[in-house]
Parts: structure tokens; C-alpha cells; sequence
């Protein structure tokens, strides 16, 4: 059996993104792959970084053939950023949901069955992909369900396990409203570890106080800083995981941080507090530079970038398993993700809808069902 199907890509060429909806060969699996049709599969701000990472939205323009595709003009401070990937077609899409509808020999027990997966390529009517990639979905779940059971809850479960392996008692998160913030909440109220989550809305707060969280704050606030200060007095925590980025919340959360530890000094230092203060940074949702102003958080701190895989690589097979075990035991709990809106394969390269899920807004998650044209 050999399935065609569209599949949703990225390229760059010359100075431009291009965005367009190819039809391809989804070919016959090999003994250990299975073909997935796709029925859901989630937009995530690191999918947007693949699908429009360096363009400039504002000049976005419809490409003048049949097909449906875009065009955007590619920043020039970002140009030497994709050099590498010019004239690359590059598939989308990190993970996804569907049901298997061919199997290689040895995994024809997976016929029919409804599975998550991670892999790429899952802005496509179809998915060919190595049995050992997907997680059977329980017979109660729903693609839906299944579509985002990988990155926001590996991410949330493993900022836990980082902090937990580095020595810290309790979490700062930025962006902290978000589906994946959620998820972040849940785990620290079930694991017994103080999380303070900031946001930038009394709505993103009064989302995370509906799931109980203890400590809410609103950076737009005059008096965050003194508050956050205070929050991590009462809390301890000394790790961070900034979503943002781009500008100085990062800076003002380790400035925080020194300036609670400075309250427990006996004596004064002019390098700072001995307590080490660690910020990880995860996201791009302000894409401008971080800015640090180092000598207001002595010499003790670390900044870091933070990724999924590399983090699963040196976890290990047994903490990696032991974290997708508590996923599919959660999926409708703890790891259940809200969609404010579904759309159709060629429906996301409609312009309004892409402007719309290129904001990135808290709150607002969209999902793709190829199936809807």
C-alpha cells in the first residue's frame, strides 16, 4: 500500500521563508515503522520557530500558483541565523496524534490502535514513523488527547527532575498561563515543591489560582520586584525557567533572588551571597536580546539554555520512561491541554489565522486537524 498525503513546509530561499502545502509519497513502512493517519497535532511556539522563525509576519504575501503558500521577507539580522538551511524544504511539526492504518511485520499489533508521537513532520494528512517513536493511547483518549502528550509535559516534568538533580527546593516560571504552565502547577502541588508563577494578566493569574497555585505574580505590577523578592524569601527557590527571553525579566529574577539571600547574610560581601542562583532559559516569546544586569546578583548564578532532548539524552532511558509512564497515567489530568481553536491543514496558511497563532498569546492554543481540508 502506498499513501499520498499533504504535508505542511518550510523553506528558505535567498532572502525569503516560504511556506507552502506539498503533496508527497508517504511510501510502504518498513518492518519496524507503522503509517499514522494525523487527526491532531498541536501549534507550539517551538513549531513556529521551524514554520516562521526568522520572517518578518508584516510582509507576509500569498504565493501566485495554485498550490497555497506563503511568502515572507526573512529579517536581515536573522539571514546568517537559516544560511544553513537554504533551499531546504523542511516538514513541521513536532508532535501529533492519529491512528495507524499500516504496519511493518514486526509491529502489526499496533494496526489500528490510536497513538501519540513525536518526530517532526506532523502538519500532514499522514505519518510514516518507527513504531518506537509512538505511545498507544489509552482506549478512553481521544486524539485530541494524545496530540500534545510530549513536549509541554516532558518539558513541565522535567524542569522538576532539573531542579530536583541540581539541588534547588522551589521553581520560578515566567509565562506561566500557558498550557505548559498549567501542567507545571499541577505537578509541583501533587510533588509537594513551591512554585511562583509570573504573569503578565489578572486572567493568566486567575487561571493558575483555579488550580490552586499559592504564589501569583503580575510583572506588570508596580510593586513585583519587592513581591518577588518577597515570594522567594518565603519559598526558597533559586531556579528559574523563563519562557520569555528576550528583554530583563530574567535579569529581575536573579536580581530577586540575591536580594532574598542578602536578607539572611550575617555579614556584608561586596561579591554578593554565597547562594548559587541558576536561570534557564526555554523560550523565545520576546525574540529581542537578553539583557543581564550581572552586578546586581553577585558572582554566584548561571544562565543556561534549557531543550528537551538534550535534557532526555542525559536523563537516561529510565528517567525518560518513567516520565512518559506518568504522562499516559495523567493524559486527562495533570497533562490535559485546552484548545481555543482547530483548524484545517491549508486553513493554517490562511493569512489571519497564521497572524493569529504567531502571537503566541497566552491562553490561546490552536490545533491542526488535517482532516477539516
Amino acid at each position: 500500500m502506498s499513501l499520498k498525503g499533504r504535508e505542511l513546509r518550510s523553506t528558505v530561499e535567498g532572502d525569503r521563508l516560504i511556506l507552502t502545502l506539498e503533496e508527497v509519497d508517504i511510501g510502504d513502512p518498513a518492518d519496524d515503522e507503522i503509517v499514522v493517519r494525523v487527526e491532531a497535532a498541536p501549534i507550539n511556539p517551538s513549531d513556529i520557530g521551524l514554520l516562521l522563525g526568522p520572517a518578518d509576519v508584516a510582509s507576509l504575501e500569498r504565493l501566485d500558483n495554485d498550490r497555497p503558500g506563503l511568502s515572507f521577507r526573512i529579517r536581515e539580522a536573522r539571514l546568517a541565523s537559516v544560511a544553513g538551511r537554504a533551499g531546504q524544504s523542511m516538514a513541521v511539526g513536532n508532535e501529533g496524534a492519529g491512528t495507524v492504518v499500516a504496519t511493518g511485520s514486526a509491529v502489526s499489533s499496533l494496526m489500528g490502535k490510536r497513538v501519540g508521537m513525536i518526530g517532526g513532520a506532523m502538519y500532514a494528512d499522514y505519518r510514516r514513523i518507527r513504531a518506537a517513536d509512538v505511545i498507544p493511547l489509552p482506549e478512553d483518549a481521544s486524539a485530541v488527547d494524545g496530540a500534545a502528550m510530549f513536549v509541554n509535559p516532558l518539558t513541565a516534568l522535567g524542569f522538576v527532575e532539573t531542579a530536583r538533580r541540581e539541588g534547588h527546593k522551589a521553581i520560578v516560571h515566567t509565562a506561566a498561563a500557558s498550557n505548559l504552565g498549567q501542567m507545571l502547577q499541577k505537578i509541583c502541588i501533587a510533588d509537594g515543591i513551591p512554585l511562583i508563577n509570573i504573569v503578565r494578566s489578572e486572567e493568566q493569574a486567575a487561571i493558575l489560582k483555579a488550580i490552586g497555585a499559592t504564589w501569583v505574580l503580575n510583572s506588570k505590577d508596580a510593586d513585583f520586584a519587592a513581591r518577588l523578592a518577597d515570594a522567594i524569601e518565603q519559598t526558597g527557590a533559586t531556579i528559574a525557567f523563563d519562557a520569555i527571553g528576550g528583554g530583563s525579566l530574567g535579569s529581575e529574577i536573579m536580581q530577586a533572588m540575591e536580594r532574598a539571600s542578602v536578607r539572611g547574610m550575617a555579614e556584608y560581601s561586596r561579591y554578593g551571597s554565597t547562594v548559587f542562583k541558576q536561570l534557564y532559559i526555554y523560550g523565545a516569546l520576546d525574540t529581542s536580546p537578553t539583557v543581564l544586569n550581572r552586578l546586581a546578583f553577585g558572582f554566584q548564578w548561571g544562565v543556561a539554555g534549557w531543550l528537551l532532548f538534550p535534557f532526555m539524552q542525559k536523563a537516561g532511558p529510565e528517567v525518560a520512561a518513567r516520565m512518559r509512564e506518568r504522562v499516559v497515567r495523567e493524559l486527562k489530568t495533570t497533562f490535559a491541554s485546552n484548545y481555543t481553536r482547530t483548524v484545517g491543514l491549508a486553513e493554517a496558511l490562511e493569512p489571519d489565522v497564521l497572524r493569529a497563532y504567531e502571537r503566541k498569546a497566552t491562553g490561546e492554543k490552536f490545533l491542526i486537524d488535517p482532516s477539516r481540508g
